[in-house]
């Protein structure tokens, strides 16, 4: 359906102030000026944040509390949730849904690529392959972990914002934003760690928990710090496209990619 048919629409039904309210349903199919752009991000934060720093474990000195490990994803991958809030605030869950599997192709992807970059012979005056490896050549374990607690998570964080927002008839934005990652970065955490760390040698229980948990915290205090920065984009998105979708019947179903 073509935008302003669908904008037509909804219109017919009554005035509303500023972006227009629209059902999910009557933007399917639609094609918007900026949601490419939203999803190029959304994947890219997600590929290199998993690249970068999910097997690495950090520490930080806290005053009163002292040594606290952390993963060092922690820095950057939260910013996917922030944007998968602003997906699915503007555009509904289809499209954030869609993006989602994007986002689960690109990682599969990846991770098939590092494989067979990794397990090409190197030259032999090449003296970069075992930090090449330690880089690139993930554990198939902790790739599986990975890539089921991002499933997870995303969708458990698209969903509940959706059915907040439909309950907060669109107000208040930052008890979905929060309260649905909440949500999606406690399933996050809770699959990923236990399923990638677990039992190995450098990870023992107590750092893992320690580590477990305090990712959780950092993720949703990111959110929470991020809250202005995504009032802004959400307003800035919703004029520029002109609409806001609420998912009224939406097929909530993940396992779709049509939107």
């Amino acid at each position: 359906m073509d935008i302003d048919t669908a904008k037509d629409t909804e219109r017919a039904r009554g005035p509303a102030p500023g972006p227009e309210p629209i059902a999910a349903s009557a933007v399917s199919g639609a094609q918007f000026r900026y949601f490419d752009f939203v999803m190029a991000a959304f994947v890219t934060i997600l590929l290199l944040s998993n690249v970068i720093g999910a097997g690495k474990r950090a520490v930080i000195d806290l005053p009163l509390i002292g040594a606290w490990p952390f993963g060092a994803g922690i820095l950057f991958f939260p910013v996917s949730y922030v944007i998968g809030d602003v997906l699915t605030e503007v555009y509904g869950y289809a499209y954030a849904r869609r993006c989602i599997w994007v986002g689960f192709g690109a990682m599969l992807f990846m991770v098939f690529m590092s494989a067979v970059v990794v397990a090409l012979p190197p030259d032999q005056g090449w003296t970069g392959q075992a930090a090449y490896e330690s880089v690139f050549g993930q554990v198939p374990r902790i790739v599986f972990a990975s890539i089921c607690a991002f499933w997870v998570g995303e969708f458990a964080n698209s969903f509940v914002l959706a059915r907040m927002k439909i309950w907060t008839q669109g107000r208040m934005l930052w008890t979905r934003t929060i309260g649905s990652t909440v949500v999606g970065q406690a399933f996050d955490s809770l699959i990923f760690y236990p399923l990638a760390f677990y039992g190995a040698p450098d990870w023992p229980v107590e750092a893992m928990l320690m580590v477990m948990v305090s990712q959780f915290l950092l993720k949703v205090s990111w959110e929470v710090l991020l809250t202005p920065l995504t009032y802004v984009a959400v307003g800035w998105l919703k004029r520029r496209e002109g609409v806001d979708v609420y998912d009224r019947g939406t097929d909530f179903s993940p396992f779709r990619t049509r939107v």
